[in-house]
């Protein structure tokens, strides 16, 4: 007859007796309780770790709201909105965020000119047309442009770019959001180019055949096949740009002037939300008095600036995923 047991042995080198079949049982019973409990503390864990990423957004919007509440309570709301001097420094206080907007809007504006065209093209040529070998050469060097501390960025703006702008423009003032808005834009292609190359690649191989079976070039494969098809990445890409320009800090500070001007002109100097929020807490004003109440209303509309890029590329994504 079979075993309906199993043999095992000691350390030294005596076999025992078979288990009988309610002992194995109880072994498997007993693997089978750990493994859950060591899968129950993983779970717990991972849960944990998920957690911290939605904890620390929920206490920045508490810390937000909560001293935003106050400097409210101070200023209006229809002033903070609609009031085109921003001079909450000053003796004759004045909170006119649409000062600040204007210059992250223009900045931005300006970057994305330059990152979202040269960012699609470097990633479709990345994707397409360059040989393995080239890819694995320039994708690192491309995305080295990312780990560039921004302070350097800076100075590059404002001591390299803007002497070579005022040779074609020579009544462009020294600090101006143009130079500093190019630049920042050269920062963000790595961002752009590397994740919308990610996107394309990520595009069926069979959708590049029956292109190629119906006669299109690599060119006409690429722009009206795979770019098409991997849009929804694109577009994550592009707000992911558009993020990284209006959270963008350093750049702005050291080459925008800081100056809070109600301009849509680049050529002109500029205030950004982020520099002016750097600018007060730099600097030596008391806790709790309205001027240092107004970085926390600043960051709040700058949180929701960005959130509503966040929902804009949201949508964008859902909506070509459908469609293609």
């Amino acid at each position: 007859m079979a075993s309906t047991g199993t043999t095992t042995a000691r350390g030294d080198g005596v076999a025992e007796m078979p288990l009988t079949g309610e002992a194995r049982l109880a072994q498997l019973a007993k693997a089978k309780v750990a493994r859950k409990r060591r899968e129950k503390i993983i779970e717990a864990l991972l849960l944990l770790a998920a957690c911290v990423s939605v904890f620390t957004t929920v206490g920045i919007v508490y810390i937000l709201l909560k001293e935003s509440f106050v400097f409210f309570t101070q200023v209006s709301v229809w002033d903070f909105l609609t009031d085109t001097q921003w001079t909450p420094l000053f003796d004759d206080a004045h909170f006119g965020i649409m000062v600040l907007l204007s210059g992250t809007i223009t900045s931005s504006a300006v970057a994305l000119l330059v990152a979202v065209p040269l960012g699609t093209i470097i990633a479709i040529y990345l994707s397409e047309f360059a040989g393995h070998k080239t890819r694995e050469t320039l994708k690192p060097l491309l995305e080295l442009l990312s780990g560039v501390p921004t302070i350097i960025y800076g100075y590059f703006a404002l001591l390299f770019v803007t002497p070579l702008l005022q040779k074609v423009f020579p009544e462009l003032p020294g600090f101006n959001v143009l130079s500093a808005g190019l630049v920042m834009g050269i920062m963000i292609i790595p961002y752009v180019a590397s994740l919308s190359e990610d996107a394309m690649r990520a595009v069926p191989m069979g959708l590049r055949e029956g292109s190629y079976a119906m006669g299109a070039t690599r060119y006409q494969t690429a722009v009206k096949v795979v770019v098409p098809a991997a849009l929804s990445g694109i577009a994550s890409a592009y707000i992911l740009g558009i993020s990284r320009a209006v959270g963008e800090t350093m750049i702005l500070a050291v080459a925008a002037g800081m100056q809070p001007n109600l301009t849509l002109n680049p050529m002109e100097p500029a205030a950004t939300i982020t520099s002016y929020i750097v600018q007060v807490a730099l600097g030596d004003l008391p806790h709790g008095s309205v001027g240092y109440q107004t970085i926390f209303a600043a960051g709040l509309m700058l949180l929701l600036l960005t959130l509503a890029f966040n929902m804009l590329g949201y949508w964008v994504r859902r909506r070509y995923r459908e469609a293609y």
